[in-house]
């Protein structure tokens, strides 16, 4: 994707001994990277979410691993480094995936050997999940152009949550994936852009990435886009996943839920997108997932740009008051019309993903 008339990956190496990122916290007022040198920085990236998205934090743990190995290239330190990285976010299944990789990569290798081995593995990771998510956006542009059909001559609305665009990704996206091919193929859409509290990654980025691109969209409050289900004015729904669970259940961002249940209340379709990266082959329940707790000053407090152009962050919410941030919930599979991935479209179910992955 371009920002300002230049292509960007969400993460990219800097050499052999750095890598890139953009600093997601600085969006939409600002357009800033970041050189990582160490998996310590690469962690606090994570962390602090100046990196994000299910995939994106996959390549970046990928690469934050790499970079510890010129340091220390020992079993002790490559199991000591995998550790640390896989605790920053734990409910993203991609970031363990990623780590896991690397460490089955590495292992049995000899040591004077896993520094260059490391880097490039984290490199064919980053190279993979581009094409994974152009795929996803093939497979889900044909859902589109079928709904499209059915509207001769009108706009599709298509309603999102959160962020899973070329930022949450090291290219293209997920669940924005197909809404780009359509948009660049000529389809006549509009895009519903959920604020996604409390962070706002939706009115924040979402929309950011939109606007760059050339795509009609406008921001709803979170709270709205039941109402816009009922008097008809979403034609689908599709949103990314930081998990998917064996039966189909689909962890994402905080609110998914109750669009999805809003969606099957209006026979809206409810579509989720994600890379085979996302599936949890080990977990048959959403009810098992680990759910995140984020800061409560995420909830009560904003940052925004004020009337003289500067950044600040502000209190929003009644002092002394406590505040309960849950960073995920779980959308039961009985909820989703289909999961979209890189190998084509299956019902969210045991069933479905096995006719996909049939050697997962």
């Amino acid at each position: 994707m371009k920002v300002n008339g230049k292509h960007y990956r969400s993460v990219w190496p800097i050499g052999d001994d750095a890598f890139g990122i953009i600093d997601q916290t600085r969006l939409p007022h600002e357009f800033v990277t970041l050189t990582l040198r160490s998996a310590a920085e690469a962690a606090h990236a994570i962390t602090t979410m100046q990196t994000r998205g299910a995939p994106l934090i996959g390549a970046v743990g990928a690469y934050g691993l790499a970079l510890d190995m010129r340091r220390d290239p020992s079993d002790e330190n490559l199991a000591k480094v995998h550790d640390m990285l896989a605790e920053t976010r734990p409910t993203a299944i991609n970031l363990r995936w990623a780590l896991g990789r690397m460490r089955d990569a590495l292992l049995n290798r000899p040591r004077d050997q896993r520094a260059a081995l490391a880097w490039a593995e984290a490199a064919a990771i980053a190279d993979e999940d581009v094409a994974m998510s152009k795929s996803i956006g093939e497979h889900g542009l044909k859902i589109i152009q079928d709904l499209a059909a059915k509207k001769p001559g009108q706009k599709l609305n298509i309603l999102t949550h959160c962020n899973a665009g070329w930022l949450a990704t090291v290219d293209y996206g997920t669940a924005l994936a197909p809404i780009y091919l359509a948009h660049d193929a000529g389809i006549p859409l509009h895009v519903w852009v959920d604020e996604t509290r409390p962070r706002n990654q939706g009115a924040s980025l979402t929309a950011f990435e939109l606007g760059g691109h050339g795509v009609d969209h406008t921001i709803l409050a979170d709270n709205a886009g039941g109402h816009y289900m009922q008097a008809g004015q979403v034609d689908m729904v599709i949103v990314g996943t930081d998990r998917v669970t064996a039966n189909g259940d689909v962890a994402n961002k905080i609110g998914t839920y109750l669009k999805a249940l809003a969606a099957k209340d209006n026979a809206v379709p409810f579509y989720v997108a994600l890379p085979s990266s996302t599936i949890d082959w080990t977990i048959a329940d959403g009810r098992d997932i680990p759910i995140e707790t984020r800061s409560a000053d995420e909830v009560l407090k904003m940052t925004g740009r004020l009337p003289n152009g500067s950044v600040a962050l502000v209190e929003i919410a009644a002092p002394g008051s406590p505040a309960a941030n849950p960073g995920f919930d779980v959308t039961p599979a009985r909820l989703v019309t289909g999961l979209i991935t890189e190998r084509g479209t299956c019902a969210a179910t045991p069933e479905g993903l096995r006719s996909l992955f049939p050697k997962a």
